[in-house]
């Protein structure tokens, strides 16, 4: 995967040309307990490019996720998501930050008492979507997920599955930019696996970036997307078309 030189990012930034969604400068990242879970990262993804970021427990995945999502700060280094810099940014302006990710988890983190609906306008009513766009937006992208007959399910009524594409509904009904999914199908059987997997492909090809992190090697070596290969906290391989059959331990 090419690398942007300074000078490219600085037109970037300024500008003059579109930057990466996402570039990692030299990023590492420590703990209180002396673990280096990020050590010396650079990384760019482009706009548009679907990645899979995989690795054994403790490679450093779920810190690359946290920094992006600016849960954690790094130890040094510099991260740009969109062209800004969020090492820098302030605590008062992350929740907007945000607003141009979507987030999909493999717990689904759906509200038990909340309906299918209210659960997806519950991410645009925190940002003060009017009424009126939220009553068009949310059954437009819950259509899209095959869900308008269940507008009204609580969530102990779904499966699996539905549950998980009612999160990924949550995650994209505000249409952003960098959608971020960790595991998201850790707690799903292998069809409804798959099903996830072409709603996340077929987001992308809408223009979404999407950015998964998965031990599925199956998913991975079926897909055929570009490969991120964290191993101790290093980025050790990157390919940008294939599967774990490009992974070297």
């Amino acid at each position: 995967m090419a690398r942007m030189s300074r000078v490219e990012l600085e037109r970037a930034l300024s500008g003059e040309v579109e930057p990466p969604v996402i570039r990692l400068d030299d990023v590492c990242k420590d703990y209180d307990d002396d673990m280096h879970a990020l050590k010396h990262l650079n990384l760019i993804v482009n706009k548009g490019e679907f990645v899979f970021v995989v690795g054994s427990s403790g490679s450093g995945k779920s810190t690359l996720i946290k920094l992006l999502l600016k849960e954690i700060g790094p130890t040094s280094g510099k991260i740009y998501v969109m062209g800004k810099d969020i090492s820098r940014l302030k605590k008062n302006a992350v929740a907007k930050y945000r607003r141009n990710i979507g987030i999909v988890f493999q717990d689904f983190r759906l509200l038990p008492e909340m309906t299918v609906f209210e659960n997806v306008a519950f991410a645009q009513r925190v940002i003060e979507t009017p009424i009126k766009k939220i009553k068009r937006d949310v059954p437009n992208i819950l259509s899209i997920m095959g869900l308008s007959e269940r507008l009204d399910a609580h969530p102990s009524e779904l499966s699996g599955g539905e549950q998980q594409r009612v999160a990924l509904a949550r995650a994209l009904v505000n249409n952003p930019m960098l959608l971020l999914a960790d595991e998201p199908t850790g707690n799903l059987d292998p069809r409804n696996s798959w099903e996830i997997m072409r709603l996340l492909e077929d987001v992308n090809k809408r223009g979404t970036t999407v950015i998964v992190v998965t031990h599925n090697r199956e998913i991975v070596d079926m897909m055929q997307k570009r490969v991120v290969h964290l191993n101790k906290g290093v980025l050790v391989n990157d390919h940008e078309k294939g599967g774990y059959s490009n992974v070297k331990n």
